[in-house]
């Protein structure tokens, strides 16, 4: 499907790396699994685990192999009541260097090092590998912390602008579509999903611009907006 602002149908995507480091710094939840047993930590409170969790390259020659293994499960969930609300997995896979502490905000726990062998981002599309090189460099998006709010709110408080944003999908929904809820929102753009009476669709509406910062996020959400009108208008006006 063709989007808003894209004839190339390739509005810009966080790399699989950035959205592996924005999904562990929104996270409220993981399952760890180590030494054969299996725990939830329930109270990260939103703050991210690699400020507790410090990974380490591999050795060379596999010595890690005879250390504890340890695997660390993210589950991304979406905000709003879509379909399908699980949008993407994440698995942190390695090697424990010290004793594994609980890694939740409150539990004043030391940290804990483990060498890691590889992160794994689980989506509709497929499984992406990430290496320790390529998510180090990475940040997460500088909506990542705020987007569950932001979307809520969007379709609480505004959910015929919901509406209106559909006037910027190219071709235009037809009455196949049911409900159009927003479904991400992230440096890049808004993601809507589509859903029709059997199955759904997500297409993507990028900002006019990339953002650097969550303060910038309002001024690209109202050109959406506008341009959106700016679309209505010239489909109200006669032949």
């Amino acid at each position: 499907m063709r989007l808003f602002g894209d004839p190339a149908s390739s509005a810009a995507l966080p790399t699989a790396a950035e959205r592996i480091r924005s999904i562990l710094a929104a996270a409220h939840s993981m399952t760890v699994i180590t030494d054969g047993l299996r725990s939830e930590v329930r109270h990260l409170d939103g703050g991210d685990p690699m400020g507790r969790l410090h990974l380490h390259p591999a050795e060379p020659g596999g010595h890690a192999e005879h250390r504890p293994a340890i695997r660390l499960e993210f589950t991304d969930v979406a905000p709003t009541p879509v379909r399908d609300r699980v949008r993407a997995r994440v698995t942190v896979l390695g090697w424990l260097l010290t004793p594994y502490s609980d890694l939740s905000a409150e539990s004043g726990a030391e940290s804990t090092c483990m060498e890691f062998e590889r992160a794994e981002l689980e989506t509709a599309e497929g499984m992406a590998y990430v290496g320790l090189e390529e998510l180090d460099e990475a940040g997460p998006d500088p909506l990542a912390a705020y987007e569950a709010g932001m979307l809520t709110h969007l379709l609480d408080d505004h959910h015929d602008l919901v509406t209106l944003l559909l006037r910027l999908v190219q071709p235009q929904p037809t009455a196949a579509v049911v409900r159009a809820l927003p479904l991400a929102m992230d440096r890049y753009g808004i993601t809507l999903r589509l859903e029709e009476r059997r199955g759904h669709r997500d297409v993507r509406l990028p900002f006019p611009s990339t953002l650097d910062d969550v303060e910038q996020s309002g001024a690209q959400i109202q050109a959406l907006f506008s341009a959106a009108r700016r679309r209505s208008h010239r489909n109200t006006l006669p032949a």
